[in-house]
């Protein structure tokens, strides 16, 4: 069973940078896809960034140019760096593994606070 624990959240001014870590117990399958989504006040869940084990990225279109997701295999963390924070990227971090037949496993989030 695949358990994600993330850490690295916290209160930023806005203009600076965070780095979300995402660490993983269990087997990363070759075909998975891990994900950061975020949650903000009184809005759904949204993708923020998704990386494959073969290393393809997708970003929302939010966060493109200031967000960089990546992933240490070794160490079984997919890490989020995110720079030039905006107040509106306030919200809880979570982080997701989507197996290759579909299962999906999520982490307890962590919440980001940009102040203005």
């Amino acid at each position: 069973q695949v358990q994600l624990v993330e850490s690295g959240g916290g209160l930023v001014q806005a203009g600076g940078s965070l780095r979300l870590s995402c660490a993983v117990t269990g087997s990363i399958l070759t075909g998975s896809t891990m994900g950061w989504y975020r949650q903000g006040p009184g809005k759904q869940r949204e993708l923020v960034a998704s990386v494959t084990t073969r290393g393809t990225t997708n970003y929302a279109d939010s966060v493109k140019g200031r967000f960089t997701i990546s992933r240490d295999t070794a160490k079984k963390t997919v890490y989020l760096q995110m720079n030039l924070l905006k107040s509106e990227d306030t919200a809880v971090y979570y982080c997701k593994v989507r197996m290759p037949w579909g299962a999906e496993s999520w982490g307890q989030g962590t919440q980001v606070t940009v102040s203005s």
